[in-house]
């Protein structure tokens, strides 16, 4: 009795130091909560959507900003990873099921992404600009959750493929296409709407599918085929519909393989069991088995790579958008924080050594935004018949690969430093981040299989070094260093090896993000770009810009103060 008295006296009454207990619990230098925010706050991101073409989404580009932005998705983002997919293999009374169970707020995410145009419906759209519009927002809403990005992004990039079977894509496409998401398996044609996934990988070959041992075997239906084999990474296993790998009688061929029949009876599909992931855990990545699996063939048979390569080319593309997002992402939570902590008796935001940092990260994130939607604009164009722009988009969306998702692990560590300690606890939401950024770098080929791809585009087709000369010739004239760079990249292409297959497709990365921010960057963020990644006045971590660079106008334009 005595003690508690003690205690209540000692809380209204400060003690001998003029404090009182409560005041430990009092918090002082910590940033309020980010959202909601808006994602499309983005000026190189607004200017490159109207430079591209797509200009006539940017009022939807910003409804779809505040949205990303906003405390109750950012809320279903953290929840989705929290609360990962569960595989339900059997049902009570034993039958087999093969369901992967998501936590509402997955499908609040795929749901929205869908109805936004982020999946097929590109390819039903007949405007100038709709695919730049597409990788516009994922730019936006990749702000979320990046996990959900996978089915939609290979949603979209599985059309292309499946019209080499015109029968198919009459069925298909529009489902595929469509902006309604309809979770649950059933037969395809009774839905509004479908989700695609991939199955290539198997694990005695990885991304060297020529030697997948997959069977397939004709049926006796004219383009129906019994597949039987086990893959080895195949994400997002609830969706409708698969294009998948197989060895038929004249080779490695691409088929499409539905979860349900049209029968409405239960395909073939047996999940092994979900990867335990580093990152990207919202993401269901599982190891299906096939035993007289009914497959459609799609394209001719022997030539699976050829027609899934349409695929692969868009999956690609938004590894690179991803990335982009991601290091916008982690740049706007930086910003936010310094701007709101205090140390040694100063904001963190006007301390030159942390200017320095943010404003090379800004560079970096610039660089990455503008090369993706000029990826986005040359495929769009290239759908469109352009077939300049279809070799620039073969070599690259390939070095874009390569480039921008090697740079996002090393930036989300740097713009976690920032947030020192307090980037390191998982409620920052920095540590998953940080997870995420590898497999973008791994996902549809790791840094080998990229740079060796530039190198086979190069050697089977000279119109693509041709595009890319063609590029950089609109900037000759400019900026010496960059004149210096391409000149210097032409030589490296004339001895080209696969032993120096990196140094050739940064070198070919480097040149073309120069030269895209040398035309269309103000010269502040074109200058220190040209500076540190062509001139060589840089050193080996971000937050070394020589003391010339204009900061102040790079962290202006990338992080504007706001009332």
């Amino acid at each position: 009795m005595g003690m508690a008295t003690t205690l209540a006296d000692e809380r209204q009454h400060p003690g001998a130091h003029g404090a009182t207990r409560d005041l430990t619990h009092e918090v002082t230098n910590q940033p309020p909560p980010l959202s909601p925010y808006d994602a499309s706050d983005d000026t190189a991101l607004l200017e490159g959507l109207r430079r591209e073409g797509a200009e006539w989404a940017e009022e939807d580009l910003r409804r779809l900003g505040r949205l990303a932005g906003s405390a109750q998705v950012q809320e279903w983002s953290e929840q989705a990873n929290r609360h990962e997919p569960v595989l339900r293999t059997h049902d009570r009374y034993g039958h087999r099921v093969d369901e992967v169970d998501f936590h509402p707020s997955w499908h609040h995410l795929t749901r929205t992404a869908v109805a936004e145009g982020l999946a097929g419906a590109p390819w039903a759209d007949d405007r100038p600009g709709a695919h730049v519009a597409r990788t516009a927002g994922g730019l936006v809403w990749g702000h979320t959750d990046a996990g959900h990005g996978c089915p939609t992004s290979m949603t979209y990039a599985a059309v292309p493929a499946l019209r080499r079977q015109p029968e198919l894509a009459e069925v298909y496409e529009p489902l595929l296409t469509s902006r309604t998401y309809e979770p649950g398996l059933r037969a395809p044609a009774g839905k509004r709407g479908l989700l695609a996934g991939m199955g290539m990988t198997e694990k005695q070959g990885g991304s060297d599918v020529r030697t997948n041992t997959t069977t397939a075997t004709p049926a006796s239906e004219p383009g129906v085929y019994t597949l039987r084999g086990h893959k080895w990474f195949t994400s997002a296993p609830m969706c409708d519909v698969f294009l998948v790998l197989a060895q038929a009688p004249e080779g490695l061929s691409c088929f499409l393989v539905p979860r349900v029949l049209p029968d409405g009876t239960r395909n073939t599909f047996r999940i092994q069991r979900l990867k335990e992931k580093l990152g990207n855990r919202s993401n269901a990545s599982s190891e299906p088995e096939f035993d007289g699996t009914v497959a459609w063939l799609v394209g001719p048979e022997g030539q699976g790579v050829k027609t899934i390569v349409e695929m692969v080319n868009c999956t690609r593309l938004d590894c690179v958008m991803m990335s982009a997002a991601l290091m916008r992402k982690t740049l706007v939570e930086a910003g936010h924080h310094v701007r709101h902590r205090s140390a040694f008796g100063a904001r963190l935001a006007d301390q030159p050594l942390m200017r320095n940092v943010l404003a090379d990260l800004a560079l970096e994130s610039e660089a990455a935004t503008a090369l993706t939607l000029r990826l986005a604009g040359a495929a769009d164009r290239a759908v469109r018949g352009d077939t300049g722009e279809a070799a620039f988009r073969r070599i690259a969306t390939a070095v874009g690969k390569y480039w921008v998702t090697k740079r996002g692990p090393a930036f989300t560590a740097e713009a976690l430093e920032c947030l020192g300690g307090n980037g390191y606890v998982e409620d920052s939401g920095m540590p998953r981040h940080y997870r995420e950024a590898p497999l973008l770098s791994i996902w549809e080929g790791s840094g080998n299989v990229n740079a060796l791809d530039v190198l086979r585009a190069l050697g089977r087709d000279p119109a693509t070094a041709q595009a890319l000369f063609d590029e950089l010739a609109l900037t000759r004239g400019a900026d010496a260093r960059l004149d210096t760079a391409a000149a210097a990249l032409k030589d490296q292409l004339a001895a080209g090896s696969q032993a120096g297959a990196r140094r050739l497709v940064e070198r070919m990365a480097l040149t073309l993000q120069g030269s895209l921010l040398v035309r269309y960057a103000p010269p502040a963020v074109a200058d220190a770009f040209c500076a540190t990644r062509l001139g060589g006045d840089w050193g080996y971590s971000f937050g070394t810009l020589p003391a010339a660079a204009g900061v102040d106008a790079i962290l202006g334009r990338a992080l504007p103060e706001r009332g």
